[in-house]
Order: C-alpha cells, then structure tokens, then sequence
C-alpha cells in the first residue's frame, strides 16, 4: 500500500533535507489545508524533525477522521521508506 508523506516542518528547513517525493504542508497551515490533506485517498506518514510537530498534527487530523501516523523524524520516515 503507497502512503503519502507529510512533512510539517518550516519550509526552510524541509529545504534542508526532506523523504523524497513528501509534501511540506508546515503545522502552521494544516488547519488551513485541511481540506487539500482530506482529499488524499492514501494514508497518511507524518514526518517534522523529530516527532513533536508531526504528532500535533496526526493529533489534529485524526480528530477531522484523517487516517495517518506519525512518523516522528524525516530521517526515521526516510530509512523506513527506503529500506
């Protein structure tokens, strides 16, 4: 099953490094893109620097009945994906 990644860090820093092929929607502007995170039929991986960003936001998107996780580190996500 394909799973979309999420990355809700800065975009300065999703610049840095990101999973190849994620999305940046930052936690500032999941609120905001609720609607275009909705319409994503596959589940969801949520992914920042370390964990707390992304865990607020599959806290937030689970309660809209979005199906995602949280993934923790784009690092973690990335080696997980990639191995």
């Amino acid at each position: 099953m394909n799973k979309v990644v999420i990355d809700v860090r800065r975009p300065d820093e999703f610049m840095g490094g990101h999973v190849a092929g994620s999305l940046n929607i930052p936690l500032n502007e999941v609120e905001a893109r609720i609607e275009e995170i909705k319409a994503i039929k596959e589940p969801i991986v949520l992914c920042c620097a370390g964990g707390t960003r992304s865990g607020k936001a599959a806290d937030f998107l689970k309660s809209q009945g979005v199906n995602c996780s949280n993934g923790g580190s784009w690092l973690d996500v990335n080696a997980m994906i990639n191995k």
